[in-house]
């Protein structure tokens, strides 16, 4: 039999798991009678804890979002993914240069028990991370800023600096944040162009609610539209090239952010790639390590052709005598 304090806190990590728990699965979980679990609620509700009932056979408990925050309750397993989540965070930079996620690390170590803390210290001598210096930076703060304007669908007066480092205020309507691994993009309705733009989240100098609410009518797919953005970036040249793959097979070899894919029959698609230059594009098609054929232009089709003549003879003159 297990203490009642003990019993509470089990109680408590169950209702943070799930939305809404009924009284027998709770009883069942903790292998207690019903009446238990009744009671256990009741003494929740003293400490402050805000759960919530639904009457009826099929009602259940949940926990209510509300200004307190209870202890958080994380068993072994969850504990450790928090700490290696806020670990990559930290090291990555992904949430900005200030120091945030390390400080939240530091603090959540403190309290790891024992077995938890070597675990992760076994994890810390195994892992390398590399650095990206090229990696823009963006404050935490910002994040959530951002985060919040999708979240309550109001329209905003965006600061924006673009490329050429030239900055504008525009009028967005907010949807979505995109992470791409690399760099984080704002997707919002621009009211003024009347068109779905993304936006780099580095860029953004401020973002400011109107408190005028918006309903987004038949908004695209944030992740493809960021996709294709990036794929069809201001690149000074583009190649066309035709993969003997069917669509999910070319997806997988060239990712969205590089190419924008459309299929040609079942197993055949057509990829439009950017790149700075014949030669890096040639590079970069020959990396592929997979059958294709250049369409157009020309130009990149005989720098692929020359590089490909040139790896040949090399292998060939090096072979020993």
């Amino acid at each position: 039999m297990i203490s009642t304090s003990a019993r509470l806190l089990r109680l408590v990590s169950l209702l943070s798991a799930r939305p809404s728990w009924t009284c027998g699965e709770l009883a069942d979980h903790m292998a207690v009678t019903e009446r238990t679990v009744r009671r256990d609620v009741a003494r929740l509700r003293e400490l402050g804890y805000g759960v919530e009932s639904d009457p009826g056979p099929w009602g259940g408990y949940r926990l209510r979002a509300g200004a307190r925050v209870p202890p958080l309750i994380l068993d072994d397993e969850e504990a450790l993914a928090v700490a290696v989540g806020l670990r990559e965070a930290a090291l990555s930079g992904v949430l900005g240069g200030n120091q945030a996620a390390l400080s939240a690390l530091l603090k959540l170590r403190q309290v790891l028990p024992r077995r938890i803390a070597d675990r992760l210290g076994e994890m810390d001598a195994a892992f390398v991370h590399t650095t990206r210096p090229d990696a823009p930076q963006i404050a935490s703060a910002m994040l959530l800023k951002l985060a919040g304007a999708c979240h309550r669908g109001q329209r905003c007066h965006l600061s924006y600096r673009d490329r050429e480092g030239n900055t504008t205020i525009r009028d967005v309507d907010p949807y979505r944040l995109v992470h791409t691994g690399r760099r984080w993009y704002f997707v919002a309705r621009d009211v003024t162009r009347d068109e779905w733009r993304t936006f780099r989240a580095d860029r953004v100098g401020e973002i400011q609610l109107t408190g005028r609410p918006v309903e987004l009518i038949d908004p695209p797919d944030p992740a493809v539209l960021v996709s294709h953005s990036i794929a069809t970036g201001a690149y000074p040249l583009y190649v066309t090239i035709r993969l003997p793959l069917p669509m999910d097979a070319a997806l997988r070899l060239i990712p969205q952010t590089v190419g924008t894919h459309r299929p040609e029959g079942p197993d055949t698609t057509i990829v439009d790639i950017g790149g700075p230059d014949t030669d890096g594009l040639a590079r970069y098609l020959l990396s592929l390590a997979t059958p294709l054929r250049v369409l157009s232009p020309d130009d990149v089709r005989e720098a692929l052709l020359r590089r490909t003549r040139e790896l040949i003879e090399d292998n060939v003159n090096d072979q020993p005598r």
